[in-house]
């Protein structure tokens, strides 16, 4: 038989999302199970956005505003920057993908922590790009020095992510001044920020704050976890004029639908708002860390709205053994486990489920 795709995709993973929780709930034949695999924030969609939501399906057999301007405009008046510098997508990780496509020819290469976001390789092969994993310290967090000693002349992005996930340890300004410094000015350094509005550690940066003046920086973020905007799929990006500009070119056109951009606008409204909401997860965040450390497991320090358990060749079944117990959390074999940490029920339920898990593991 011909073949019509391209033969180096047959070794790409799939990306895999947290599994349904309907699946789960009618193979157990239980009321309800419990996800706690996608880093989603649990507590509904904010005020105003369904209103506005609604009010904007009146308009659905239009185009939304290609240009975004609107939402570009609220974006730039919140953390001072001119419009011109932002470009909104199809959340966050879409954003990665065309960043990867605006500075990557094949055979160019992407540097990045291991393990780190999944989609980051997925991404790379997209565009015939070469992966440079360096792998994470053993704290799970980046290692900074490696990875600068990685790029190389044929790099031309690297990513942090920062927090990290799935395993939610965060660089610090100190250590990511001096990795930024040694950076050639030719590479593009993007951070990946998805998490910043759980972080509480005061030493870990504001990449906007700090870094978005320099010319080869671009921050990622995005609205589907503080923001509860995960369906509707809403990132941006602070980028430097004329690189912004370039991202547009090959951005996918209406890439951001009319109803994210109304949601959007509506849930920037709601900042006192999702700061209530961040800090209950901050709170059960640290709950949920203590508890998980008595029962013997080695919790990193998370800044993200999750908690990784470095199980290592266990973390498969340990997720099988949760799913049986109701609740869903998302393993990364022969690595760890990632919990998104839920509301204080679910998270009970959760702390049950593992304290099982890891009694029937041994």
């Amino acid at each position: 038989m011909t073949r019509l795709t391209r033969a180096d995709l047959d070794s790409l993973p799939a990306y895999v999302p947290g599994r349904s929780l309907a699946d789960l709930t009618r193979e157990l034949g239980i009321a309800e199970a419990i996800k706690l695999a996608s880093n989603e924030v649990p507590y509904g969609p904010l005020p105003g956005v369904v209103e506005a939501v609604t009010e904007a399906m009146t308009q659905s057999h239009r185009y939304p505003d290609m240009g975004v301007l609107a939402l570009r405009d609220a974006l730039a008046a919140r953390f001072g920057v001119s419009a011109d510098r932002i470009v909104t997508g199809c959340g966050s990780v879409a954003l990665a993908e065309i960043l990867v496509k605006a500075t990557c020819l094949p055979g160019d290469e992407m540097v990045y922590s291991w393990r780190s976001f999944e989609a980051y390789p997925i991404i790379s092969a997209g565009v015939g790009a070469t992966s440079v994993r360096v792998p994470n310290t053993a704290a799970h967090g980046h290692d900074l020095p490696a990875m600068a000693d990685a790029i190389t002349d044929r790099t031309r992005l690297v990513v942090v992510c920062n927090p990290n996930n799935p395993t939610g340890t965060a660089v610090r300004k100190a250590e990511l001044d001096r990795f930024l410094a040694d950076v050639p000015s030719d590479v593009l350094v993007v951070l990946d920020e998805a998490y910043r509005e759980l972080v509480t550690d005061p030493d870990v940066p504001d990449a906007i704050d700090t870094y978005a003046g320099r010319p080869n920086v671009v921050v990622l973020r995005t609205m589907s976890k503080a923001w509860g905007l995960a369906g509707l799929r809403m990132g941006y990006l602070v980028a430097q004029p004329e690189v912004a500009a370039a991202i547009r070119k090959v951005l996918t056109p209406f890439s951001t639908s009319l109803v994210a951009q109304a949601a959007a606008l509506a849930a920037l409204q709601q900042e006192d708002e999702v700061k209530r909401r961040c800090a209950l997860v901050v709170t059960e965040r640290a709950r949920v860390t203590e508890a998980l450390r008595k029962l013997n497991v080695e919790v990193p320090e998370s800044q993200a709205n999750f908690v990784w358990l470095p199980l290592g060749d266990k973390s498969a079944p340990f997720g099988a053994a949760c799913e049986g117990r109701g609740v869903i959390v998302r393993p990364f074999q022969p690595d760890g486990v990632r919990v998104t940490i839920g509301t204080p029920e679910e998270n009970d339920a959760f702390l049950a489920a593992a304290e099982f898990a890891l009694d029937q593991l041994g």
